[in-house]
């Protein structure tokens, strides 16, 4: 009897021997969540999007990032800073290494100091960051009526709601009821909490010519730049889910190969 016990707790622990480091490689592969700021005013219910890049097998559209990249830069790059992303990083975005040379240029980079101690300004290079808007918090709010328009390089991550909220939000301006009463320097917003925004609506229609013709509505440029800011947020985002795919790949054939091993050893066992 003694025996017999013994075996069955020899089982038992081979069994989790074998799955506990399962569980947790899994977990440990496609865990990558931020856990977004509570907001302090009543949750606003917005409308769901089926993004390309949404899901275990979901992937960006290079030509709507590209479109993205285009409505940040000649729109929203006016007030928003993109600091985490480097020009080198959009080869990602199908960008050719003379595109993207071509593109850093365009942009005034403060270096140094010099051998004299001086700073001294340069052409952008790809190894650069994407420069903020404004030198410091102080001057952008002091350009935005005391606002301090956010950086967006993680503003996907960091809203409930990812990338739905931040579509809702271009896309909410409305007139507000009559009931209302607007704040001086506010706009009405249907899916901001309070509803009160003091950020004007930044898109409209026609705003930007898209190379490959696409027509750009506002709920066309919105889509496109959430898409692109998702990716800013996450520029690892695919080769993290194809090394997930590979290692619960490798994790179910060694877990059946150690079940196969273990029905081996034990199968003499009465």
């Amino acid at each position: 009897m003694a025996t017999q016990y013994f075996m069955f707790m020899k089982k038992k622990q081979l069994y989790l021997f074998i799955l506990i480091p399962s569980v947790f490689l899994g977990l440990s592969v496609f865990s990558n969540q931020v856990v977004a700021h509570e907001d302090q005013h009543a949750v606003i219910s917005f409308p769901k999007n089926d993004w390309t890049f949404s899901g275990l097998f979901g992937t960006f559209k290079r030509d709507q990032l590209q479109r993205g990249f285009q409505v940040y830069k000649e729109v929203c790059s006016a007030c928003h800073g993109l600091k985490r992303i480097a020009f080198r990083n959009f080869n990602s975005l199908g960008f050719s290494e003379a595109e993207i040379k071509s593109l850093a240029a365009q942009y005034i980079m403060q270096d140094g100091p010099n051998g004299e101690g001086k700073m001294f300004d340069r052409p952008g290079l790809p190894k650069d960051l994407l420069i903020s808007p404004f030198p410091n918090d102080n001057a952008a709010r002091a350009a935005n009526n005391g606002a301090l328009p956010p950086d967006l390089s993680l503003i996907v991550k960091a809203r409930v709601g990812g990338p739905d909220y931040v579509y809702a939000l271009l896309t909410g301006y409305v007139k507000p009821p009559t009931t209302v009463h607007l704040e001086s320097g506010r706009h009405y917003n249907a899916y901001f909490p309070g509803n009160q925004l003091s950020m004007a609506q930044p898109l409209h229609d026609a705003q930007v010519i898209y190379a490959d013709g696409t027509k750009a509505t506002v709920e066309q440029m919105s889509k496109d730049v959430v898409s692109f800011l998702s990716w800013a947020a996450e520029p690892e985002m695919e080769e993290r889910k194809q090394l997930g795919i590979k290692v619960f790949l490798y994790l179910l054939l060694t877990t059946g190969l150690f079940y196969a091993t273990m029905r081996r050893i034990w199968a003499r066992v009465k």
